[in-house]
């Protein structure tokens, strides 16, 4: 993994034996080490973790989260358990390898819904004590567990006016740690992370009728001034100051109720994302009166469905209902419209079934998906089966976190048995991807294919343009479809399984024919022999010369 790099709010300490005195040294231009994603193209699957979740029904993912050190990933299912699951040594198995299939290394359970989950900021898996997982689930204290054995490490406890224990539905920490807030009903509480339990600050978001309110279904902490922000099932966002005091920015009517927040690592931006909705909004926070971008996206429930930046926040990736991956240059040129438009850079499908979780590696061009969602059958559909659509089977069911590598590849991506840039797949695709390709595969088959062929029994040799079955090792071993091995043997310009040519022979043979002295007209299964010119002329086996002619049935 890439080093840690130094807050400049922090300031630097000076080398040993600098002199106090001395010129200050000509400011150099930061390098920032930023992950070497190749962002135009698909990922490819690496890791996923697929049956630790099948062990219940309707298990789905509710979300991932890389750990801030990059040193695991942390899942939340909807069996009320928090998962962590370390990273394995990239870049994964090589192309067209079955995927390994990850273990948790921690596991926690809640003792009812979970409605929100965060790491500490200051993460650090050589700093045990930093390795913190805060949870929020229903009727029950926000809990602190360690990353490392699952044990419990604090709690820290709300009521409402009736002395009854509520839960917030959204958790952000604060970037130096110091504080954990929660989102409540028309409000939030500052919690002190060195102090847990009862208590906390609580800060009403409405005042006189005025002011955000509704559950805080969503917050965020700049990187880079004291503001967080908050979004409201309300329908609203709003941008208020650590310190205290009102809004000093507010957003009161916006077209769905916003679901996840995240600030840009300049702090300058601002993008929601809501339930039921259609667009990822961003807000330059300089110019906050309207919107600065729409994202399109689809997102056609009431989940939370996130998205993540990468380290330069440049690019922000996310998932949405229909299982696709969509990538965005938020610097790219918007199309015209109100707001302005910002159409992808990539989009791929990535599973049959809703992505409700996106989150991009630290260091390593690594990006991890949770997938699932809670499924009702159709009134109409008794036995609770779907038809699908053509591009397969109807969506849902596919409930797995996936790792995907988005780095440089030493090789491209191949289907087992290509041995050329010319047989080219992409990972999860049928297609054939590289410009001029002539020779595409079929899917689960390692004999070339030229375009048109529908299944493993049309093979073509490379540069070939006549058929061959499996077996065939050069060109001149010829086959007309529906030949079933490798002595039905067709020369070209042969339509039908009866013209039948031995091989290196010009003369028409019948099947079962296993010399050039078989000889046999086409229609007619009566021998003859090199020369005769029609059925008329007929021989048996026995026959030397084109004299001793036999007619059919003669002796």
């Amino acid at each position: 993994m890439a080093a840690p790099m130094v807050d400049a709010s922090q300031g630097v300490p000076e080398p040993p034996g600098t002199p106090q005195d001395a010129a200050p040294p000509e400011p150099e231009e930061e390098e920032l080490d930023f992950p070497q994603y190749e962002l135009g193209r698909p990922p490819r699957p690496v890791w996923g973790a697929r049956e630790e979740f099948a062990k219940r029904p309707e298990n789905y993912l509710r979300g991932c989260k890389w750990a801030p050190d990059g040193s695991c990933v942390l899942t939340c299912s909807n069996d009320n358990a928090l998962r962590i699951f370390d990273l394995p040594l990239p870049p994964g198995p090589p192309p067209g390898a079955p995927l390994p299939q990850l273990l948790p290394a921690v596991q926690v359970a809640e003792g009812d819904t979970i409605y929100d989950f965060t790491w500490y900021p200051l993460m650090d898996s050589s700093d045990p004590p930093s390795c913190l997982v805060a949870a929020s689930s229903r009727d029950s204290p926000v809990h602190l567990w360690d990353a490392f054995d699952g044990s419990l490490r604090g709690s820290f406890r709300a009521h409402n006016h009736l002395d009854e224990p509520v839960a917030p539905h959204s958790l952000a920490f604060a970037p130096d740690g110091s504080r954990l807030l929660g989102g409540f009903d028309g409000a939030v509480r500052e919690f002190p992370t060195e102090r847990p339990g009862r208590g906390g600050l609580q800060r009403s978001l409405s005042q006189g009728g005025h002011g955000q309110r509704g559950l805080i279904g969503c917050l965020a902490f700049s990187p880079s001034q004291s503001l967080f922000a908050c979004g409201s099932y309300g329908r609203s966002l709003g941008l208020y100051p650590l310190e205290g005091g009102g809004a000093v920015a507010l957003w009161p009517r916006l077209p769905a109720a916003p679901t996840h927040l995240r600030f840009s690592p300049c702090g300058t931006h601002l993008y929601a994302g809501g339930r039921k909705d259609r667009h990822i909004l961003c807000w330059d926070l300089r110019v906050p009166e309207r919107p600065l971008l729409a994202l399109p996206r689809r997102v056609a429930t009431n989940q939370r469905v996130t998205f993540d930046l990468d380290p330069s926040g440049r690019f922000l990736v996310g998932g949405d209902t229909d299982g696709f991956v969509t990538v965005w240059d938020t610097l790219a040129p918007p199309s015209p419209g109100d707001p302005p438009e910002l159409p992808p850079l990539l989009r791929f499908r990535a599973l049959r079934d809703c992505v409700n979780g996106t989150s991009l590696h630290p260091a390593l061009p690594l990006l991890a998906t949770a997938s699932g969602q809670r499924l009702f059958p159709a009134p109409w559909d008794s036995d609770g089966d779907s038809e699908g659509t053509q591009e397969g089977p109807a969506l849902g069911g596919d409930i797995r976190l996936q790792l995907w590598w988005w780095g440089h590849e030493d090789t491209p991506g191949h289907t087992p048995g290509d041995s050329g840039t010319g047989q080219c797949h992409l990972s999860g695709d049928t297609e054939c991807h590289l410009s001029g390709d002539t020779e595409c595969h079929i899917p689960g088959d390692t004999d070339c294919h030229t375009p048109g062929d529908s299944g493993t029994g049309h093979c073509h040799l490379p540069g070939d343009t006549e058929c061959h079955i499996p077996g065939d090792t050069g060109t001149t071993d010829c086959h007309v479809p529906g030949d079933t091995r490798t002595g039905d043997c067709h020369l070209p310009g042969d339509t039908g399984i009866g013209d039948c040519h031995l091989s290196g022979d010009t003369e028409c043979h019948l099947s079962g024919d296993t010399g050039t002295a078989d000889c046999h007209l086409p229609g007619n299964t009566d021998c003859h022999l090199p020369g005769d010119t029609g059925t008329g002329r007929c021989h048996f086996s026995e026959d030397i010369g084109t004299g001793d002619c036999h007619l059919p049935g003669g002796h």
